[in-house]
């Protein structure tokens, strides 16, 4: 080559926009053999595609005859359904490696392919678990969710994001990697735990805070109805949750994340400390309430969400029955919770605070200081003293 010889730089830049289309359907009795909601959404003109079904082990234990019932529905409809694969239930599922392994074993065993489809019945951190597997396995196979929680399904079952933990920490390893469809059965949370049941609305009331003060003045009149889980109430607010979520997913600008605010993890910077703190013993919806009543104090305390306003929302997380003074919260420090959020985020620190009910803003500092005290009213069951409207409401 010449000595003189000078190659001029070449860039050709790559640009094009994918577009995501998913229907989130709320029904009831999707297994009976008159319910089309799931069998509509197969793709059976040619030859009949495989049916993978991952159920949550917990799910079936409370309802044992749900494994039949799914074969039954797709043989009626005279689709190739498979086997049904059980994984373990809540964090176990996100914790355990063996599970993806398990599953890619199911795929490749079964000859399942990206035309496929693997169905997926469980609570949220199931649905992030299969999520990540189906997503990863061929580099995507079609996803129908399924979500068996309220939490599953006003939230975490229905976006965007897929996760597993690692080395005790949450949602590290994961995916962008929207379903092909979700279906939200009412029925299939009847069978859920008293906890269970109280965990998912604190979602709702993340979302209400910061999107919908309407809604959240919706949540805080019914939260008697809310607390009994009287079915209209509960219907009600998981619609509306899931719709706000959809539309944060879908307005943002951001529904994969690549920057550094998140609306959405309002409340949950502690909460994903606390999680881990409590060996998981701390529902996921548990954390986010008493996160939600960190924030919220710290609002008032630098004097942007006002007192009356701040009364509301911990009138209503206490009168769910969520424990805001969870002894994790002696084991929470506030530094490190803070920077391993912020390696969450890309690097950068942006916390969502409040301004007002159903209006929101972003941080990039947190007064330590300031953070503690509002822990230490918490501890201290000190809330009634400093805000005496809600008188002995709090435990």
């Amino acid at each position: 080559m010449p000595e003189n010889y000078s190659m001029k730089k070449i860039c050709i830049r790559q640009k094009f926009s994918v577009s995501y289309d998913y229907p989130v359907l709320f029904t009831r009795n999707t297994f009976t053999s008159m319910n089309e909601d799931l069998i509509s959404l197969i793709d059976n003109q040619d030859e009949s595609p495989k049916i993978l079904p991952i159920i949550d082990s917990g799910l079936l234990a409370a309802n044992p005859a749900l494994e039949a019932q799914v074969a039954t529905y797709f043989s009626h409809h005279q689709v190739n359904v498979l086997p049904a694969l059980l994984v373990p239930g809540g964090e176990d599922c996100k914790n355990d490696a063996g599970v993806i392994d398990l599953i890619y074993q199911a795929v490749e065993k079964h000859a399942i392919d990206r035309h496929s489809y693997i169905l997926v019945l469980g609570g949220g951190a199931v649905i992030d678990c299969v999520g990540f597997a189906a997503a990863t396995a061929h580099r995507g196979i079609r996803l129908i969710r399924m979500p068996t929680t309220v939490l599953g399904q006003n939230d975490a079952g229905i976006g965007v994001k897929n996760a597993i933990n690692y080395n005790h920490r949450k949602n590290y390893v994961g995916t962008f990697a929207p379903p092909y469809a979700v279906i939200n059965d009412f029925s299939l949370l009847d069978s859920l735990t008293t906890r269970d049941k109280r965990s998912g609305i604190s979602e709702a009331i993340k979302v209400a805070l910061i999107k919908d003060a309407d809604f959240f003045n919706e949540l805080y009149q019914n939260r008697e109805r809310l607390a009994n889980f009287e079915p209209k109430a509960m219907e009600t607010m998981i619609i509306k949750g899931a719709q706000w979520h959809l539309n944060h997913i879908a307005t943002s600008g951001d529904p994969f994340e690549l920057g550094s605010a998140r609306p959405l993890d309002f409340g949950h910077w502690s909460a994903h400390k606390m999680e881990e703190l409590s060996h998981n013993e701390l529902r996921h919806g548990e954390a986010v309430a008493i996160g939600i009543a960190m924030d919220s104090i710290y609002s008032n305390l630098i004097g942007n969400l006002k007192t009356d306003q701040l009364t509301k929302i911990l009138t209503l997380l206490i009168t769910l029955g969520f424990n805001l003074a969870h002894p994790v919260l002696e084991k929470l420090n506030i530094n490190n919770a803070l920077d391993e959020f912020k390696e969450h985020l890309g690097g950068k620190l942006c916390i969502t605070l409040l301004k007002g009910i159903g209006a929101s803003f972003e941080t990039n500092e947190i007064n330590e200081a300031l953070m503690e005290k509002a822990v230490s009213q918490l501890l201290a069951n000190a809330i009634n003293k400093t805000y005496p409207d809600l008188q002995d409401q709090f435990c």
